[in-house]
């Protein structure tokens, strides 16, 4: 291999000059007549030999390529010096390939076609496979580069795991207006409402002997601002907050979380059954058959009832001083709990008498209804009278 030959630069500012003169009339005599296809053959020790300004002019002598493969031929000899200057195929090629193809469109007849012999695909023409021959592409627009770039980064898809991630990413849980399995929940107990547990720890901190609790009604801005709030889907509440404060603002925002429920707390389904359980004469069948109705319950809404109902019976046992006993507490929560999801006028007046008697029962014999003996295997106590 020769130390050097000629660059395509030294080829491009050659051909784009389009100047025969500058080779002077020293080197008229050692030019030949010859088409560009001879360069195929020739090999850079000839080249090194004879001057590449002959070769040169053996290019550029007739200025045009004679047919096709005389073209393809040209091609290749640019390919290779290129490589062997070690430059980049495509570093000015555009500028050649596009002032040989007008000079072969000016050789060839109109309405000829330039070449007979065989060709490729249809639709490949000389300026494709010259193309394709040096590695290079067709010159885009920018909008056009743009349109490519966008599809290349659209088809480069994320990791698999990454786009699952994406899908299941859930936002944080509401609280007020979704089914209790929807709710964020306690930390202490998976099956409670977050909101349920705070509003009766704050209750029970600071409002045991508060008169009237959850008869008196708290401020409705701040109630509502304290929704907004948790809706959000906070998952920790700031009991400092001078909002929650307001022993009747906590109460009413309780309340207000179980009428708002979707699917009230003892369920569609059963409410009718539990309206006809309390009406049963007898008091014991009447117990058994509550307990048993108390126990079918959807796990969210048996650990929800059970966790409120154990927080009433401490407000009830604390009545000498805040005035709440259990019928008192029940006229509060009866129509509030025990509903219907499409609740009308008619169930809530013929209903209303059950609803309070349920939960006034169930305040009075919690321990009894939500007794886990059973679960363990032991003996119920007897039914209280």
């Amino acid at each position: 291999m020769p130390s050097r030959v000629p660059s395509l630069r030294m080829l491009r500012s050659f051909f784009t000059d389009g100047s025969l003169d500058s080779l002077g009339t020293s080197e008229d005599a050692r030019s030949k007549r010859h088409s560009t296809s001879d360069l195929s053959d020739v090999p850079f020790s000839a080249v090194r030999k004879e001057g590449w300004l002959h070769c040169k002019q053996i290019l550029t002598k007739k200025g045009k390529a004679e047919d096709r493969e005389d073209m393809l031929a040209w091609i290749k000899v640019i390919r290779e010096n290129s490589k062997a200057e070690g430059e980049d195929p495509g570093f000015a090629s555009q500028a050649l390939i596009n002032k040989k193809l007008n000079d072969y469109r000016k050789v060839s007849p109109a309405g000829t076609k330039p070449d007979s012999s065989p060709k490729g695909p249809r639709g490949l023409g000389i300026r494709a496979e010259f193309l394709k021959q040096t590695g290079t592409s067709a010159p885009r627009s920018p909008r056009q580069d743009a349109a490519v770039t966008k599809d290349e980064s659209s088809s480069q898809k994320a990791p698999w795991g990454i786009n699952i991630m994406k899908k299941n990413k859930k936002s944080a849980p509401r609280a007020f207006g979704v089914r209790l399995e929807e709710c964020q929940p306690a930390p202490d107990n998976k099956n409670v409402p977050l909101i349920v547990e705070a509003c009766c720890k704050v209750v029970e901190d600071r409002g045991l002997e508060y008169m009237g609790i959850y008869r008196v009604p708290g401020n409705n801005a701040v109630v509502s601002s304290l929704q907004e709030q948790l809706n959000k889907g906070a998952t920790e509440i700031n009991l400092q907050d001078e909002r929650w404060q307001d022993l009747n603002v906590i109460s009413s925002l309780l309340k207000s979380f179980f009428r708002k429920l979707p699917e009230p707390l003892f369920t569609d389904d059963k409410y009718n059954d539990f309206i006809e359980a309390n009406r049963i004469e007898d008091a014991s069948e009447r117990m058994r058959t509550l307990r048993k109705l108390i126990r079918d319950l959807p796990g969210h809404y048996y650990e929800t009832l059970k966790f409120l109902v154990g927080h009433l019976k401490t407000i009830a046992d604390h009545s000498e001083k805040n005035k709440m006993e259990p019928r008192n507490l029940a006229l509060v929560f009866g129509p509030t709990l025990v509903r219907t999801s499409e609740d009308n006028m008619t169930d809530m007046v013929t209903h209303m008498p059950d609803r309070y008697k349920i939960v006034e029962t169930l305040i009075q014999h919690s321990d009894w209804f939500f007794s886990d003996k059973e679960d363990k295997g032991e003996k119920v106590s007897a039914v209280p009278s």
